[in-house]
């Protein structure tokens, strides 16, 4: 019997066929037992080595993650899977939502040394201690659609660039892949000129209002201020619904992984989560 946090049929079914069978052990492992393996450590946050038997050998599930996560599977399967709900209209381009959420991380993701303490793997201080940050970008419809991972010391706007550039979904025929929204609805932390100019640029319309020193700045020097469509910034709380989903996984309302590239991976499963039906 199937349990909650284990692929259904349909799901399995779709995304199959872009995962390599690779060495997965003597005897060979069933790719589904694995994958549902690795859905039980993020959906729990438990330990490798705790992994129930009923998934096969903890080392077997764990060197298959580490395997796919550093040839690019889990980003290949949620392009693939948003490539399909795409083809099919479920990604609601009207607007997207941009926000960041911080991770406390645990202490046994603070071991990775490289040059520094925890140089490139995306931890940072914070008033809440050693935390990560996921900054993502989800449609309409609170579906993730990309995200960048910083320290919990980086500054949201920042990031928003890097953010809007990796939204990329491919088209099921020829042509190029949907980049743009028609709308960006995002909070006061991301009021700045860099970012209204970067969208203008795009041509994609901003939702975004203005902190009070900004506008008492624009009042003093005679500038009309800018204005925000309130009937789809109130749709900004569809991106809060999505940290609230992904955060479900306890893998990712605490950071346990010391490295960056295994707690991206982790994201980037949850994020396909969410996609599959």
């Amino acid at each position: 019997m199937a349990r909650r946090h284990e692929l259904a049929d349909e799901s399995w079914e779709l995304i199959a066929p872009l995962l390599a069978p690779g060495r997965m052990g003597r005897p060979v492992r069933d790719r589904r037992q694995v994958v549902n393996g690795i859905l039980w450590k993020l959906s729990t946050g438990a330990a490798w080595r705790d992994l129930p038997e009923r998934y096969g050998p903890w080392k077997t599930v764990y060197e298959r993650f580490r395997h796919w996560s550093a040839d690019g599977t889990w980003d290949r399967l949620l392009a693939h899977v948003q490539q399909h709900s795409d083809a099919v209209g479920t990604v609601d381009w009207s607007i997207v939502c941009v926000d960041s959420t911080t991770v406390r991380a645990h202490q046994h993701a603070a071991g990775a040394r490289k040059g520094g303490p925890w140089e490139g793997e995306a931890l940072g201080r914070s008033r809440g201690g050693l935390t990560s940050k996921m900054h993502l970008a989800c449609d309409g419809q609170g579906h993730p659609l990309t995200f960048t991972l910083t320290g919990g010391n980086i500054n949201d706007c920042t990031q928003f660039e890097a953010v809007m550039e990796r939204i990329r979904i491919a088209r099921p025929g020829p042509g190029r892949p949907r980049t743009r929204p028609d709308r960006v609805v995002a909070d006061k932390g991301y009021s700045a000129r860099k970012i209204r100019s970067y969208l203008r640029r795009r041509g994609i319309a901003a939702a975004i209002p203005e902190r009070i020193d900004q506008i008492n700045g624009r009042i003093r020097r005679g500038e009309a201020l800018c204005r925000l469509d309130r009937a789809a910034y109130r749709r900004r709380n569809v991106v809060e619904r999505c940290f609230s989903r992904l955060k479900q996984n306890r893998a990712l309302a605490t950071r346990y992984d010391k490295r960056a590239a295994h707690f991206h991976a982790m994201v980037t499963l949850a994020c396909l989560r969410l996609w599959l039906p």
